[in-house]
């Protein structure tokens, strides 16, 4: 069964969200605030955060920012604030998705679904994709460089295995919104930047030799 952790000051919405997830099947646990989590992260982390991103004291953004830091686990994004601002800072940041209040609890269980369905994409492979200094194991989801594993949020790890099994080969900003985030997805190709922004800027971090390319008013490309 999967867990959920849903942090959001607001009962009402707790509440909903509690229940309607509940009905899938899902583990729920609620939170009001980025403290009350903390304290039951010391037993470990779960399979998805929805975050609200004003929260009193520490904010959603702010706390997401720590989760990156620790564990690539799903981020979903809810909030008051839905300018198209507000919506790439949360995805800059680590968010894997980010509806604006108010939202149906049908579509939020939707996307859900959808996110942990792309998640678990490739975990039934077994073959090791390996380049430069750089593995990934599909069986568990893991990517390596020079033995030390690098953390990766779900859409940062369908982007570079999607890179690295077909490299030399150019993709065009939609065909990797199409790919990564679903043909149902409603936003702009900025996602596809600010996406392999946050990737290259962790294989500089673990010292990779993968180089993501830039092809100019087109899309990306893995140079092996």
């Amino acid at each position: 069964m999967r867990s959920i952790f849903v942090v959001d000051d607001e009962e009402n919405i707790r509440y909903i969200l509690s229940q309607y997830l509940a009905r899938e099947g899902y583990q729920v646990e609620t939170f009001a605030s980025v403290e009350e989590v903390l304290v039951r992260l010391q037993s470990g982390y779960p399979d998805m955060f929805i975050l609200d991103i004003m929260l009193p004291g520490r904010d959603g953004l702010d706390f997401c920012q720590e989760i990156r830091s620790r564990s690539g686990v799903p981020v979903i994004f809810i909030s008051a604030r839905g300018e198209e601002v507000d919506r790439i800072l949360g995805l800059e940041l680590g968010g894997d998705d980010y509806m604006a209040k108010p939202f149906s609890p049908r579509e939020l269980v939707a996307r859900v679904r959808s996110l942990f369905r792309r998640s678990s994409l490739g975990a039934g492979a077994s073959l090791t994709q390996m380049i430069d200094n750089l593995a990934i194991y599909p069986t568990d989801r893991r990517i390596m460089v020079n033995g030390r594993e690098m953390m990766l949020t779900p859409k940062e790890y369908e982007l570079l295995l999607l890179l690295v099994e077909q490299p030399q080969r150019t993709f065009t900003r939609q065909e990797l919104l199409d790919r990564v985030w679903g043909y149902d997805y409603v936003g702009g190709t900025r996602a596809v930047d600010d996406l392999v922004k946050r990737l290259r800027k962790k294989l500089r971090e673990h010292e990779s030799q993968v180089n993501i390319k830039t092809i100019w008013g087109y899309g990306y490309r893995l140079d092996d």
